[in-house]
């Protein structure tokens, strides 16, 4: 008998029905039923009355889960309580799509929670930073979308704008705001570890041509020694500002994105409580 059998079955007698709580768990509706076909051939009966459409719990499975939420509520207890323990030496990994939010969480937790931890992966597929939290690679995850599952905990974080990077001298310069289709054709510096913010303007102009840096203090010496358009955000600036460069506003909505942290319910408490002081 594993855990996450438990969980499955608690997220069935939650959301009504076992495709219900597979998407809950992030998994497949065929996985979770064989999980729950291999609980019945442990425990020696079956757990369900089941239709074509449906499976209700029986009485052997409302047992089942009164004894699965009561070893669920002593994980909890025990996790928070070596967590407790743990809390000042922990190492909390962040799987985020983006560099900037992870700054930002940085700086809150260092300020709010001294003494917690932070290490970060940045995945540039939105998914993938979904699966490392539900398959527990990572403790937190930095999304652009919002999750409204019930086994998580989501608060927002920040916003970030992408803004052109342009020479004062550049026809661009007097703008207040530009467009990715007024900018597809020209030619952008562009560092190589931006995570989703490549796919987006890369999609965005695909008649543009992009010279890629993975060294941030190369590509700001490019930047300044350059007459080429660069991107920049209001959250990752340069560090060295260039008097001789404006920023423009891009207007398009794909130039805005919203940023979401997100925990399992069954963190330990340390991950939880990062998240309820973004809450506050």
């Amino acid at each position: 008998m594993e855990f996450e059998q438990l969980r499955q079955l608690d997220a069935i007698a939650r959301t009504g029905t076992i495709s219900a709580a597979a998407s809950a768990l992030h998994t497949s509706q065929p996985s979770v039923s064989r999980s729950m076909r291999a609980l019945e051939r442990e425990l020696g009966c079956e757990l369900f009355e089941r239709t074509r459409n449906h499976a209700e719990l029986n009485e052997a499975g409302r047992l089942a889960l009164r004894h699965a939420r009561a070893i669920l509520a002593e994980e909890r207890r025990m996790r928070d309580a070596f967590s407790e323990i743990t809390r000042t030496g922990r190492t909390i990994l962040i799987s985020s799509v983006a560099p900037a939010p992870v700054w930002r969480l940085t700086e809150r937790v260092t300020e709010c929670l001294p003494g917690t931890i932070l290490t970060s992966e940045l995945v540039d597929d939105e998914r993938e930073v979904e699966r490392r939290l539900f398959d527990r690679s990572a403790d937190l995850a930095v999304t652009r979308r919002p999750m409204g599952l019930p086994n998580v905990s989501c608060t927002p974080l920040m916003v970030e704008n992408l803004f052109v990077y342009a020479p004062a001298d550049d026809e661009l310069a007097g703008r207040t705001s530009v467009s990715f289709a007024e900018l597809d054709g020209r030619t952008f510096l562009m560092n190589s570890e931006v995570g989703f913010w490549g796919d987006i303007v890369r999609g965005a102009m695909p008649n543009a041509r992009f010279i890629e840096q993975r060294d941030a203090t190369v590509l700001s010496q490019m930047i300044r020694s350059s007459d080429l358009l660069g991107f920049v955000t209001d959250v990752a600036e340069w560090r060295n500002g260039d008097e001789r460069r404006v920023r423009i506003p891009i207007q398009d909505a794909d130039a805005h994105a919203t940023f979401y942290v997100v925990a399992l319910l069954d963190a330990p408490r340390a991950v939880l409580d990062i998240v309820e002081e973004l809450r506050r």
